[in-house]
């Protein structure tokens, strides 16, 4: 059976997703707090902090949002550390489709431009003004689209639908990388983590991401961990490598290594690349810029030192 909409009914994805193996709670919560106890070397943590800054997604996705705010941000997305001319390029700026263009215009082909798409948060909007939403971000010179599932459809055991709209908007992206928000926070199980994610991949996604960033929680190490899982077992079983972007509430560089460490020991050194592995922030940029100085100075800069978003 191939992954086109085409060859699934609801049944069989319904069969494929309840027979996916139950996740442990009790035992990824464990294994997330053993492995956040790892110490790392001080070498290996310069390379974490430029590694973790390739990653970041910089992000601003507010109803205030203006041309200015999205050129600034632009600009320290190229250049995140203007008086240090090694500090390395983040991997995308993530805005609302109506700024596209000024995003790509500000960066160029420098950084990707990703934009949130589906009638993003919420995905409450029929398939053809999401078709269009996509197209139009698209035409614009978005080269990622962030879409939304529909989590009702998704709760509710609606599976067909939710597959047959990422086939779509995959579709609708041309050449552009998809990735596929579970919103996790609302899928309130990580057995329900796992069927999203799969049915993500099955359909096409590129990458699977945890979060808007608009709910409570967004992504956590447990939520991550599943999620590593799944893309490994998916390469496993289907050959295809799918990238994993940890959205929302991730601010301090400690915690950016965290999920570094994470990445390492579940799905290894291949997804350590901005290519497979992504943070959606708007804040963490801060801190790692802050804590790389340190190191490669030997003295803490404050605030500051960087500039606020």
């Amino acid at each position: 059976m191939t992954s086109t909409a085409l060859d699934y009914s609801n049944a069989d994805l319904r069969a494929l997703l309840l027979g996916l193996p139950g996740v442990d709670q009790i035992g990824a919560e464990g294994r997330v707090a053993m492995l956040g106890t790892r110490s790392i070397k001080t070498s290996s943590k310069v390379f974490a902090l430029d590694l973790a800054i390739t990653m970041v997604d910089l992000t601003t996705l507010e109803g205030m949002d203006t041309p200015g705010k999205v050129t600034a941000l632009c600009a320290k997305a190229v250049h995140p550390d203007p008086t240090d001319p090694t500090c390395p390029s983040v991997a995308a700026v993530c805005v609302y489709g109506d700024l596209v263009g000024v995003a790509r215009s500000a960066v160029g082909d420098r950084v990707h431009v990703a934009a949130v798409a589906t009638a993003f948060p919420s995905g409450r909007a029929t398939l053809p003004v999401k078709i269009m939403d996509t197209h139009d971000a698209v035409a614009a010179g978005a080269d990622e689209i962030d879409m939304v599932i529909d989590r009702g459809a998704f709760l509710a055991g609606d599976y067909l639908k939710v597959y047959s709209e990422i086939v779509e908007i995959k579709q609708a992206c041309g050449s552009a990388h998809l990735k596929v928000i579970l919103e996790t926070g609302e899928l309130k199980t990580l057995d329900n983590v796992r069927r999203a994610s799969w049915l993500a991949m099955l359909a096409g996604a590129d990458f699977i991401k945890t979060s808007t960033g608009k709910v409570t929680p967004a992504a956590t190490l447990p939520v991550t961990l599943v999620m590593l899982e799944a893309v490994r077992d998916f390469a496993d079983s289907h050959g295809r490598r799918v990238g994993v972007k940890a959205a929302g509430g991730i601010r301090t560089a400690k915690d950016a290594i965290k999920y570094l460490v994470l990445v390492k020991e579940t799905v290894g050194d291949a997804w350590l690349t901005p290519d497979l592995f992504r943070f959606g922030a708007s804040t963490l940029l801060n801190d790692l810029l802050q804590q790389r100085q340190r190191m490669t100075t030997g003295h803490y800069s404050g605030p500051d030192y960087v500039t606020i978003d």
